[in-house]
């Protein structure tokens, strides 16, 4: 719930966060099992370790233009990814203070796709003739919720979706998404014993019939064996296209993270360590499969 003395972050947040749980009954279905459980009282008691976003790598669009928006909010740049077979780069961005989650943005390199995919996408994108961002007030977190739900470009077609979706279908959920909040990411370190591992909560959801992404396995791990990783199986909805048309796609999905502490803090109760004593930053190998939440293979099992 918003306050008087909200900060324009407070109100980009609280705005993506409205709409994605209205679009994706899992976000509501995961809290309330939670409660239910006992695991928290209600959902304001879940730490969000990251929000994700999917963009275009085009000169007008892509991370150099969506960045802005967070860089201006506070967010630091840091690391680089590189998906050679998913063609995509990300980054991450660390918070202007703990209580705000990461953000892991990506962008699809569209110029390594095939020259009838990027005609395809470049139909739509050319529609925007600048960066848009540009053209927004960075202080105005209401104007900024405002533009993260608006259309970039015009609906799609079926058939252009489809077509994309042979190839990438990253893509394709791009083309129809546009900047609609990939997923959140609850954080399972910081619950109670028997559901504070990613091992423990998995089977919890499962139990309580989530489906889950199993592309590299059901929990997917950092070499170090610091970062955990797992996820649901992307929504299905309903979207219509250009023309009236109505097709399933996948929509959005929930993450959930467990950070270990580095080696130098292995010795701290659980619940006495601090966010900065715990592995930061993401893995690639993690996130790659992670991408896959929204992809066919995986979508199927909610059939």
């Amino acid at each position: 719930m918003l306050t008087a003395t909200a900060t324009p972050l407070d109100i980009v947040l609280d705005g993506l966060m409205r709409r994605y749980k209205e679009r994706v009954p899992d976000v509501q279905g995961v809290i309330n099992v939670m409660v239910k459980e006992g695991i928290i009282k209600s959902g304001d008691d879940i730490e969000n370790d990251h929000i994700a976003f999917r963009t275009m790598g085009v000169p007008q669009l892509g991370i150099q233009s969506f960045e802005k928006i967070f860089l201006s909010l506070g967010y630091e740049k840091r690391d680089p990814y590189f998906f050679a077979a998913k063609k995509l780069n990300a980054f991450w961005y660390a918070p202007p203070k703990p209580h705000y989650p990461r953000i892991f943005a990506s962008e699809l390199r569209v110029g390594d796709l095939s020259e009838e995919a990027q005609r395809i996408i470049r139909s739509y994108t050319d529609e925007v003739t600048s960066d848009p961002v540009d053209s927004i007030n960075l202080n105005n977190g209401a104007e900024i919720d405002a533009f993260l739900h608006k259309s970039l470009w015009r609906t799609p077609t079926v058939e252009d979706y489809n077509r994309l979706a042979e190839e990438s279908e990253y893509a394709a959920w791009v083309i129809y998404n546009r900047y609609y909040l990939n997923h959140f990411t609850v954080t399972i370190h910081n619950l109670p014993n028997g559901y504070n591992t990613i091992a423990d909560f998995n089977a919890f959801l499962e139990r309580s019939g989530f489906k889950l992404n199993d592309s590299g396995g059901k929990a997917k791990a950092s070499p170090d064996g610091k970062l955990i990783q797992s996820s649901t199986v992307a929504e299905m909805l309903d979207a219509e296209f250009a023309n009236g048309a109505i097709k399933n796609i996948s929509g959005s999905y929930v993450e959930f993270a467990e950070r270990r502490p580095l080696d130098e803090f292995a010795h701290i109760p659980y619940t006495q360590l601090k966010r900065e004593q715990r592995r930061e930053g993401f893995e690639a190998a993690n996130a790659d499969k992670i991408f896959e939440s929204t992809y066919a293979s995986q979508t199927v099992k909610r059939n």
